[in-house]
């Protein structure tokens, strides 16, 4: 029962309602789709078992991840998983990013994101007053490297830019100097030259030129991107209404449950849709910070610092994309869009911060003192 108390306490009810709420707007919105509604149907039942994770998730006592060697091994153990994707894996739109396991796909580039976090937390975590020693920076970006090669070559460009989002961004956290950004910076530049000649396929590099000139093929490379654009601004102040979203609804919008879930969302929704999806995710993400400057160590800290990146670099890229800002690389939006890899994720994400946030700063302090 005192467990039970513990837990019932250190829950998040800020975090855990604007997470339900964002994830009940995903739902309504794709009650709408289709006749069959099998994307609703099927996203009850991806709800259901994210839910149950995150009960779990809430449960360890996750100070096991920087004392011993298991963040390492489960490191490991998605790198394993990433590379025989690329060989027993179903390939779908051209990416072979998925283990087809019967009655549910699974996408380790998905979980493989919380363990980059965690990889990187517990590294930062040990040398922080050293982080402006390079040669950190490059061990750390070894780590990120080797996922995001694997993500990369699937190819699932989209995960990719994600991953190195968390890396940078956590790289940032850390303390990394303004000198040691510009060099990060000028490998980044030399590295998409590399990319764009030796790496990215071409659909990949008409997605990029399409975005530099979003008019110049809107039947062809640049259909996407513009019905997008459309089904945002014919949103207007209050939208269409659920239901009526005649881009979606008539299937002028590509990927709707999916990378354009944004765009069906905002024509249904309108403005105010709109302003109340921000306020929901601005609440998860104060809420994350929130757990960040309370953690126990540098490495709760860091972990719950990444996730907000997570989620933020999600949010951002998809919605940049759906309006036009960012090429279309096909991203998700936390806790809205279709799919159950990237949903369990997200919630497992959420419940380790929450069990994290059990042990606070003042709670470690206080008993390592009284040890």
């Amino acid at each position: 029962m005192k467990l039970f108390r513990t837990l019932f306490a250190s829950i998040d009810w800020w975090l855990i309602s604007a997470v339900i709420f964002l994830t009940l707007l995903g739902l309504v919105t794709m009650y709408t789709f289709d006749g069959d509604n099998s994307y609703f149907e099927k996203q009850i039942i991806w709800i259901g078992i994210a839910f149950v994770g995150l009960v779990i998730s809430i449960i360890p006592d996750y100070r096991f991840l920087r004392l011993g060697n298991t963040t390492f091994f489960i490191y490991l153990g998605v790198l394993l998983l990433l590379v025989l994707v690329l060989f027993v894996g179903e390939t779908v739109k051209g990416a072979q990013s998925r283990f087809d396991l019967i009655f549910f796909s699974l996408q380790p580039s998905d979980p493989a994101k919380l363990v980059l976090i965690a990889i990187l937390a517990k590294y930062f975590s040990k040398r922080h007053e050293l982080i402006n020693d390079f040669r950190h920076i490059l061990v750390s970006g070894a780590y990120a490297f080797l996922i995001f090669g694997l993500v990369f070559v699937q190819p699932d460009f989209g995960s990719a830019i994600i991953l190195f989002s968390i890396w940078f961004g956590m790289v940032l956290v850390a303390g990394m100097s303004f000198r040691h950004l510009a060099v990060v910076g000028t490998i980044g530049v030399i590295a998409f030259l590399g990319l764009w000649n030796f790496g990215f396929q071409e659909y990949q590099k008409d997605r990029i030129l399409t975005f530099l000139h979003p008019l110049a093929d809107i039947q062809g490379t640049g259909y996407n991107a513009y019905q997008s654009t459309i089904a945002v601004g014919s949103g207007q102040l209050l939208g269409k209404g659920v239901g009526y979203g005649t881009q979606s609804k008539l299937q002028f919008l590509p990927e709707y449950e999916t990378d354009f879930i944004f765009a069906a969302f905002a024509e249904e929704w309108g403005l105010v849709g709109v302003l109340l999806l921000f306020s929901l995710f601005s609440i998860v993400i104060w809420r994350l910070l929130y757990h960040a400057i309370r953690g126990a160590t540098n490495f709760e800290r860091l972990f719950a610092v990444g996730v907000a990146i997570l989620f933020t670099s999600h949010f951002f890229v998809h919605i940049g994309m759906n309006i036009g800002l960012l090429p279309v690389t096909g991203t998700t939006v936390p806790f809205l869009s279709y799919g159950g890899s990237h949903l369990l994720t997200e919630f497992l994400g959420v419940g380790i911060v929450i069990g994290m946030a059990r042990y606070t700063k003042q709670h470690y302090v206080a008993k390592e003192y009284l040890e």
